[in-house]
């Protein structure tokens, strides 16, 4: 039990990383929908962080109108359209926990694309500093 512990230290490092990053986004707020954390802008989730408690694995799901993005995150381990029909739309859940998965500087890019196809274009214009 106590290694199965320790190997989920590093991902849920990874998902902090991505949660501060995620929440460092103008307008970006973090809820608990369902016991789940979500970042959402403008009342809208651009991604879910799942729960940190050990009781489901480690990992995010973003969504990606980008095809080579989405593409690419397709092809991290384990990755798959999301669940409840979210796959049709773009959306890919990338475990944390498998060997090989993307290192918290890919995710924060996919999030950041997530965040521009969900934000309002006046919030994206201040993250481009416009």
């Amino acid at each position: 039990m106590a290694a199965a512990k320790d190997a989920l230290k590093g991902p849920l490092r990874v998902r902090e990383k991505v949660r501060e990053f995620a929440l460092g986004l103008p307008g970006a707020i973090e809820e608990f929908p369902w016991g789940e954390s979500v970042i959402k802008v403008n009342k809208k989730v651009f991604v879910f962080l799942g729960v940190d408690d050990g009781s489901y694995p480690p990992g995010i799901t973003v969504k990606l109108k980008d095809d080579a993005v989405h593409e690419h995150a397709m092809s991290a381990p384990g990755a798959e359209p999301a669940g409840y029909g979210l796959g049709k739309a773009g959306w890919v859940s990338v475990p944390l926990a498998e060997r090989g998965a993307p290192e918290a500087e890919l995710l924060c890019d996919w999030v950041e694309e997530s965040y521009r196809v969900i934000a309002p274009k006046r919030l994206i214009a201040e993250l481009d500093g416009d």
